[in-house]
Parts: C-alpha cells; structure tokens; sequence
C-alpha cells in the first residue's frame, strides 16, 4: 500500500511539472516583453532541444562527440531548401511541418554516419566525429548549389495563405512554433529515458562489458541512441532554418558542436534537464553579454573552468543539492556559511571584472578614452588608484573567501552525514 501512495504521489509530481513547464512556455513572452526578447526566447528553445539531443549521447550514454552540429546543420540545410521549394509550389507542406524535414534528414545522416562513428567508443568516438564534423564542414564550402557557399542559403518563411490568421511573419507566432516543438520534442526525450533502450545505453555507459556479457550488441545499442539523437537534433536545425531563415556553414561547423557541448556541460549533463539550463545560461553569455562586453568570450571560459573544477555536475548539479538540503531540512544549517562565501565570491568576481574590462579599455578601445563604466562605477584604466581599487577588492574576496571556505566545508559535510543517517535509517 505504501508502494502505490509513492507511485500514485510520483506521478502526480511528474503532471504538476509538465504542466508548469507548458505554462512556462505561455506565459513566457508576456513576462518577456522588451526589445529582443523573443528572438532571445526563441534562440532558447531551439538550443534546448539541440542541447538535450546532444544529451542523449553524452549524458547519458558516455558518448562525447565533437560533431553533433553535423546533423543540427543538415537538417537546417534540407528544411531552408523544403521552405524554398514550398514557395516555388513544387513541395507543397505547411511551415509548421518544416521541423519534421530536418528531423527526417538528422534521422538519415545519423543512419549513414553513425554505423562508422560508433563502431568505436571512449576517444576513438570523439576523434571519429570531430573528422566527420571537418568533413562536412569543407564539403559545405565545396557544393555550393546545395549549401550556398559563404553566404549561405536564405529563405522566407511566409509560405502560402494563413491559416487560422497565422503567416509565421510575426516572431512571436514562430516562438509559439518553437515552444510547440520543444514541449513535444522534451517529453520524447524523457520518455526516451525510460524505454528499454534508453536503459541499456545506461548500462553500456556505466559497464560496456558486463552489457556485452548478458547478450547485448553495445555497438548497436550506441547506434540506435545516436540515430534518434540525430532526429531530435535535426529538428532543432529545421527549427533555427525558421526562426533566422537563413542557413550557413557555420551551422555544420565545430564551434558549432563546441558550443552545445559547453552549454551542456555548464548546465549539467548528468541531469535530463541540464542541459535547458545550461541553454538559457549560453545564450545569456553568447548573445546578451556580448552586446556589453569584448571580453565575453574570455568570461565564458573562466565560467566553464570554474564549473569543470567545482561543479562537475553543473548548474543544475548545484540546484539539486540545495534542493536536498531543503527536503532533508539541512538548509538552515548551511544558510549563514553559504551566504558569507557567497558575499566574499562576489568580491573576487567585482574585482576580477573592473581587471578585466579595464585592461580591455586599455589595450583595444583607447581611442574611446580611458574611462570605462562598470557597475556603476567609472573607472581611468590609465590611472595607478583604479587599479588598487580593483586588486583590493580582489585581495578582500580572497582573503574572506579562504577564510570562510573551512566554515562552510564543516556545515555542508556535517549536514550531508546527517542527511545519510537519516536515509540509512529510512531502510531499517
């Protein structure tokens, strides 16, 4: 009887997100309502679903390739030319569909180049799809008639007569489309987690030898995963084709599978929805940073190093384990610690950017003035007490930082072992 209350409890829990998670995608744009922010709302979920198909190899079947954007990029390609062959009339399908096409083409190339790549795992699967990704890379610039050379392939994404009043002119029209397919698109994925196949590639992932030793084919089990990655992926390029309408090289290039592997490492590819944050926080840095700072690429690497060394699980690693403290009751306990190391972190991280956009000014735009405006501060990166302004500021964090870290290492593990008592009692 206490078996059904926590299924019947677990899936009541399991509505109540996906109901959240729909009416976040609603309601989005009516909280979300200056300048760019549907662009911006838009780019999001597209790189989510890429983000979470790339999961599928990564997260969870170990599989780190450096070609994902391959079939993203390709199935951008054929959906841009199904959109120009509607407009000509000789493909007749509804823009809404226009994600199908390039799922269907992800879904294709995934069978022809995922038989090669995953015949190997580990390193020699990494390599393998980093030469695949170059190859098609240098293809595109090689067929121009297909790929459109350096300058890509445009279209236009009003095709035909409205239907029901929507053309896909409007960009908050093609949000709704891409909040359609995301919400689709996720539960597939998940669902995916749970089918038999999603298990065994959790085996082959964790002990590829024991998986091979009961009877399964981890090679093809690698496979099949790779090939509904490739779909998912395919979509988010058919996707992007509509949102930008416009399709380039770059989208089968390396930076491009570069990036969804850092936005969902950031995020935490140990978690289904890891990667989601981890898109949100990509496009964050990628496209709104940039627009106040040069020096942006250079915070995202610090960001991904400071993730990678403390924070293997990600941003969404983080979360979980505040929200067990939370469930456990522990919070309370690592309340004040968390809150000082924080404050002190906040001091190093000031510090660090007044350094940084100042050496900036210095070095790359002089011919602006030497005065720059950080958090409300305006600074003379040419004058000796801005930078020992900015160096105190760091020496205060760090100080602080080191001094606080014993404190809250203590209150964290302390609450941790409490929190395994307690579970070890639970089963006695």
């Amino acid at each position: 009887m206490n078996q059904v209350n926590k299924t019947v409890s677990a899936n009541r829990g399991r509505w109540l997100v996906w109901s959240a998670f729909a009416v976040m995608l609603i309601i989005a744009p009516k909280i979300f309502t200056q300048g760019a922010s549907l662009s911006l709302l838009s780019q999001i979920g597209t790189l989510m679903i890429f983000g979470l198909s790339f999961n599928m190899l990564l997260g969870q079947g170990g599989m780190l390739s450096f070609g994902h954007a391959v079939y993203s990029g390709l199935g951008a390609f054929f959906a841009v030319h199904a959109m120009n062959l509607a407009t000509d009339g000789s493909f007749p399908i509804p823009v809404s569909l226009i994600p199908l096409v390039g799922g269907v083409a992800g879904l294709f190339f995934g069978v022809l180049f995922g038989y090669v790549t995953t015949k190997k795992s580990g390193t020699t699967f990494s390599m393998i799809t980093l030469g695949m990704v170059e190859l098609v890379f240098a293809s595109s610039l090689m067929f121009p008639k297909f790929f459109g050379g350096e300058g890509g392939i445009s279209t236009n994404r009003v095709i035909g007569k409205a239907v029901f009043g929507i053309t896909y002119g409007p960009q908050i029209e093609v949000y709704y489309l891409i909040a359609f397919w995301l919400f689709i698109c996720t539960i597939a994925m998940y669902a995916f987690t749970h089918t038999p196949l999603g298990r065994m590639i959790n085996a082959v992932r964790d002990n590829p030898e024991r998986a091979e030793f009961i009877g399964y084919d981890t090679q093809w089990v690698r496979y099949l995963t790779l090939i509904l990655s490739a779909f998912f992926a395919g979509v988010s390029g058919g996707l992007s084709a509509i949102n930008f309408e416009i399709v380039t090289a770059e989208n089968v290039s390396a930076i491009r599978s570069g990036a969804v592997l850092l936005f969902s490492f950031i995020g935490g590819i140990g978690y289904f929805f890891g990667p989601m944050i981890g898109a949100v926080i990509g496009v964050f840095l990628t496209v709104m940073l940039s627009d106040y700072t040069k020096a942006w690429q250079l915070y995202l690497g610090i960001f991904f190093i400071l993730i990678v060394m403390f924070a293997p699980g990600g941003v969404a690693g983080i979360w979980v384990a505040n929200y067990r403290m939370v469930k456990f009751g522990k919070f309370k306990q690592i309340f004040l610690p968390m809150m000082k190391i924080f404050a002190f972190s906040l001091f190093v991280f000031v510090g660090i950017v007044l350094m940084i956009e100042m050496l900036y000014q210095r070095s790359l735009a002089m011919d602006q003035g030497p005065e720059i405006s950080v958090f409300g501060f305006t600074m003379n990166c040419m004058e000796n007490s801005a930078w020992m302004t900015a160096g105190l500021v760091v020496l205060v964090g760090v100080c602080g930082f080191t001094y606080t870290k014993k404190a809250f290492s203590l209150a964290w593990n302390g609450a941790v072992a409490e929190i395994e008592t307690a579970i070890l009692k639970g089963y006695e």
